[in-house]
């Protein structure tokens, strides 16, 4: 069987490129989805006596849809140091107003700038779409491989989130994994409830540099870490990644899968959707 290495010399042709949308295309519907959030930040703006009560006005707010958003709007106009990851947890509001409070945009200036644009304003509705469609092609492509697989074997078993969802924690697949907390994309098993492999999805848009070596080497170390176990307790569990998109043309990546696959190439596949008919096969899930 060919290794993910042996398809390097036409590479574009393995891989998948996702659809997209254009610009400016996409404002008349940003501007009908976020228009709400943007009257309701107005609101509270108006009546917040500060930029620290306006953060906890909007921490106040029931709807987590609409409280993200408007976290998102927040840190456009009053505190672009403050990551949303950290607003997005409430019980961290306190500490932020504590630590960050003294650098936030003063609120007159909040209300000036925030009144001087339309509204809606197609600027930040255009910036607040690219949230929406963050991690969409991961999910399109996990989903996609589920519905390939099922098709393909349809007397082993596939489990995981097929688009969003919590990520499946080693330790619910086997109980004394010693890193239980690993989080992995999906599980095969037969119908004994044997498993088979434990796999990783990703679809890599334009990563490169850092991003890249971070990617490469954590899957590197996952692979390791999972072989260590299987091969302590005489598991033939096998690692997958299915891993699609232009990122992989970009600097060493395509390089770097071959050499996680080459860790114990019996054990370990790398595969785009393209690959899955010619190298995933039941006779390689399951050989012993």
């Amino acid at each position: 069987m060919k290794s993910f290495a042996d398809y390097k010399k036409d590479a574009p042709n393995w891989i998948t490129m996702a659809g997209g949308e254009f610009y400016p295309d996409i404002l008349s519907d940003a501007c009908e989805l976020y228009k709400p959030v943007l009257v309701l930040f107005g609101q509270l703006l108006k009546t917040s006596e500060s930029s620290v009560r306006l953060l906890q006005e909007i921490t106040d707010v029931k709807q987590v849809w609409m409280r993200v958003q408007l976290y998102r709007v927040f840190r456009k106009y009053v505190s672009p140091q403050t990551p949303v990851e950290i607003l997005k947890k409430r019980s961290m509001i306190p500490m932020v107003c504590e630590q960050y409070g003294k650098s936030f945009r003063q609120v007159d200036r909040v209300q000036a700038a925030f009144n001087g644009r339309p509204l809606p304003d197609e600027a930040i509705c255009a910036v607040l779409r690219e949230y929406k469609d963050r991690g969409q092609k991961g999910y399109d492509l996990t989903e996609r491989f589920f519905t390939m697989f099922t098709n393909a074997f349809p007397n082993l078993i596939i489990e995981g989130p097929v688009r969003a969802g919590a990520d499946i924690q080693m330790q619910s697949i086997f109980a004394d994994y010693p890193n239980p907390s690993r989080p992995v994309d999906f599980v095969i098993k037969d119908k004994k409830g044997n498993v088979l492999a434990i796999g990783f999805a990703r679809y890599d848009g334009d990563r490169g540099g850092a991003q890249e070596d971070d990617r490469t080497g954590g899957y590197s170390n996952c692979a390791k870490e999972i072989l260590q176990y299987t091969k302590r307790h005489q598991l033939s569990t096998k690692v997958i990644f299915v891993n699609d998109g232009p990122g992989l043309l970009l600097g060493s990546m395509w390089k770097d899968y071959s050499t996680i696959e080459k860790i114990d190439s019996e054990k370990v596949m790398v595969l785009t959707l393209r690959m899955f008919n010619e190298r995933l096969t039941a006779e390689w899930l399951t050989k012993k």
